[in-house]
C-alpha cells in the first residue's frame, strides 16, 4: 500500500472518529449510561471489527438501534446487567457465525433493502434534531428537564453553520482530493467558530469526553457480595438461572438487531466497493467485539451505516481506516478531549445530513412507480417500521410480507392442460409449482367423478415442493381410488420422486430417464392414498 493510500485511509479514519464522538455520547444518553460507556464501546467494537470483520471499510460502534432496547434493561436492573447482557449478546453472535447463520441475510429481498436504507437515513436525520435543542440547565432554568427548540439568533447560527459545512463537503471534491470532504467541512467550520469566538453549541456541551483507558471489569451481577466476607464471589458460581432469565431476552434481541444491521450494512458497502461474502466472518467479529466490550465496561454495538458511508465516500477501502478511526477515538478520550470538545456540533450535523442525502435511495421513488404494487408497499412498510419501531422488526416484517406475496403469486400460477389419449386415458398436464399455497387450487383442477377409468397426472411443467403438495396428491389419488379408477404420476423430477417415495406413496414402474433424469411413469400405491401416512 503506497503513501497516497495510507494518507487517504488515515484521514478517512480521522473523519469517522470525529463523527463517532457525538453519536456515541448521544446513544449513551439514550441507553441511560455514562457517555464514556458509549465511547469505550465505539472504540473497542470499532477496533476489533476493523481488524477481523467481514468487510474492510465498514465502521462499527455504539448505535441507536441497540440503545433503545438497552434503556429498558438499564432502568429496571442497572448498568451491571447491561454489561452482562452485552457479553451474552456477543456469545450468541459468535455462535451465529460458527453455524453460518449469516448466509440467511441473502433471503432479504431488494425492496426490503431499499426500505432499510431509507428508514435508516430518516432515523439518522431525526437523531440530529436533538442538536437543535437547548439542554443546558442554566439556560432553561425550571424547564431543565424538558429541552426546548432553539429560536432566533442561536437557531440561525446553527442552521447557517450546518449549511456551510454541507456546502464545503459538496465543493471540496471539485477543488481537491487531497483531504476527505467531510474532514474539510469539519475543519474549516471549526476554525471559523473558534477563530471568531462564535457562541454555538460544541461537542463539550454534550458531555466531557476525557477519560482513561478502559479497564477489565467483570459485571457485578455475576458475582454476589458474600454476606460473610463482604467480597465478590466466584464468577462461575454465581452465573445463575435467575441472572440468565433476566439478561437472555435482551441479549437475544440485541444480538438479532446487531447482526441484521451489520449484515445489511455489509451488503450495502459490498455493493459500493464491489465485494461479496464475509457474512459469517462479520457475525464472529461482531460477537468477539461485543463480548470483549462487555468485559471492559462498554455498552456494545454493531455496524453503523452512517459512519460506514462517511468512510467509503472519503476513500476508505482497507482495514487501516477502521483501525485508525478507533485509535483516533481513543486518543480523543485520553489526550485530545479539550480540542475535540471545541468542535461545533453544527459541523458534525452537516456531515451527517450529507450522509442522509447520500444514503437515502432516491431512485426508490422511481422504482415504486414502475415496480409491482406489493414491492412498493414493502419499501414503504419497511421504511416506516424502521422509523417507528426498530430495524429488526422492520426487516422481519418486510421479509414476511414479501414471502407471503411471493407465495400468493405462485399459488395463482397452478393450472392444467387436459388431453385425451387414443385409448381413452385422460392426461392432466399440470403447470406451475405445487406447494402449500397452490395445493387447494391443484385439487380444483380434477374431476374424478367425470373422468375415465384411467388418468395420468403429468408433472413435466410442475414441481412437487413440500408436504402440503404430497397431501394434495394423496387426496386426489384417494378420490380416484374411491371412484374405482387408476391414476398414474408422470414426469416427476428425481427430488420429487424421493419426496413421494419416502412418504410411501409410489411404486416405480420404470427407470429414470438416463438423459434427463426424470421419472417417466409412477403408479400410486393402492391402499396408501386412502389411509394416509
Amino acid at each position: 500500500m503506497g503513501a497516497a493510500r495510507w494518507r487517504i485511509e488515515i484521514l478517512s479514519g480521522l473523519t469517522v472518529a470525529l463523527a463517532l464522538v457525538p453519536e456515541a455520547v448521544a446513544f449513551a444518553f439514550v441507553a441511560g449510561v455514562h457517555p464514556l460507556v458509549g465511547l469505550y464501546a465505539a472504540f473497542i467494537v470499532g477496533l476489533i471489527t476493523a481488524c477481523i470483520g467481514g468487510r474492510p471499510g465498514m465502521i462499527s460502534g455504539a448505535t441507536g438501534a441497540l440503545a433503545v432496547v438497552m434503556v429498558a434493561l438499564v432502568s429496571a436492573h442497572g448498568v451491571e446487567y447491561l454489561f452482562a447482557t452485552v457479553i451474552l449478546m456477543g456469545v450468541l453472535q459468535i455462535a451465529a457465525g460458527i453455524f453460518k447463520l449469516g448466509k440467511f441475510i441473502r433471503l432479504v429481498p431488494h425492496p426490503v433493502m431499499l426500505g432499510f436504507v431509507n428508514g435508516l437515513a430518516i432515523v439518522i436525520f431525526l437523531a440530529q434534531m436533538s442538536q437543535f435543542q437547548i439542554h443546558d440547565a442554566a439556560e432553561l432554568g425550571e424547564k431543565a428537564a424538558d429541552p426546548v427548540w432553539m429560536s432566533g439568533t442561536p437557531l440561525a447560527m446553527m442552521l447557517g453553520l450546518t449549511v456551510l459545512t454541507m456546502g464545503i463537503i459538496w465543493a471540496t471534491p471539485k477543488v481537491t482530493s487531497v483531504i476527505p470532504a467531510p474532514l474539510a467541512g469539519i475543519g474549516i467550520v471549526a476554525l471559523i467558530v473558534i477563530g471568531f469566538g462564535i457562541d454555538v453549541p460544541r461537542v463539550g456541551d454534550l458531555s466531557p469526553i476525557s477519560g482513561g483507558l478502559p479497564s477489565f471489569h467483570v459485571p457485578f451481577t455475576f458475582m454476589p457480595i458474600s454476606t460473610q466476607t463482604g467480597e465478590y464471589g466466584d464468577l462461575l458460581a454465581y452465573f445463575t438461572w435467575d441472572t440468565l432469565v433476566i439478561i437472555a431476552p435482551y441479549a437475544l434481541i440485541l444480538a438479532a438487531i446487531g447482526l441484521i444491521e451489520s449484515l445489511l450494512t455489509l451488503n450495502l458497502v459490498g455493493e459500493i466497493v464491489n465485494k461479496r461474502g464475509g457474512a459469517s466472518q462479520e457475525c464472529v467479529a461482531q460477537g468477539v467485539a461485543n463480548t470483549v466490550t462487555g468485559l471492559f465496561g462498554g455498552m456494545g454495538g454493531c455496524a453503523m451505516i452512517g459512519q460506514s458511508m462517511i468512510n467509503v465516500k472519503s476513500g476508505g477501502r482497507t482495514r487501516v481506516a477502521g483501525i485508525a478511526a478507533a485509535l483516533f477515538l481513543l486518543a480523543f478520550i485520553l489526550v485530545a478531549s479539550p480540542l475535540i470538545e471545541q468542535i461545533p456540533l453544527a459541523a458534525l450535523v452537516g456531515v451527517m445530513f450529507m450522509v442522509v442525502i447520500g444514503t437515502f435511495a432516491w431512485n426508490s421513488f422511481n422504482i415504486m412507480r414502475k415496480a409491482p404494487r406489493v414491492d412498493a408497499f414493502v419499501i414503504v412498510l419497511v421504511t416506516v417500521t424502521t422509523v417507528m419501531y426498530d430495524l429488526a422488526i422492520a426487516v422481519v416484517v418486510g421479509v414476511i410480507v414479501s414471502a407471503l406475496a411471493y407465495a400468493w403469486q405462485n399459488a395463482r400460477r397452478i393450472h392444467a392442460e387436459v388431453d385425451m389419449m387414443e385409448d381413452g386415458t385422460k392426461v392432466y398436464k399440470v403447470q406451475g409449482p405445487l406447494f402449500f399455497g397452490s395445493a387447494e387450487g391443484f385439487a380444483e383442477l380434477f374431476t374424478p367423478h367425470e373422468d375415465p377409468d384411467s388418468v395420468i397426472i403429468d408433472f413435466a411443467g410442475s414441481r412437487v415442493a413440500d408436504q402440503s403438495a404430497l397431501q394434495a396428491i394423496e387426496a386426489i389419488a384417494g378420490k380416484y381410488e374411491g371412484e374405482g379408477k387408476a391414476v398414474q404420476l408422470r414426469h416427476l423430477s428425481r427430488d420429487c420422486h424421493e419426496l413421494l417415495t419416502n412418504a410411501g406413496q409410489l411404486i416405480v414402474d420404470s427407470d429414470d430417464d438416463p438423459d434427463y433424469e426424470v421419472a417417466v411413469n409412477y403408479s400410486v400405491k393402492t391402499g396408501v392414498m386412502a389411509g394416509g401416512h
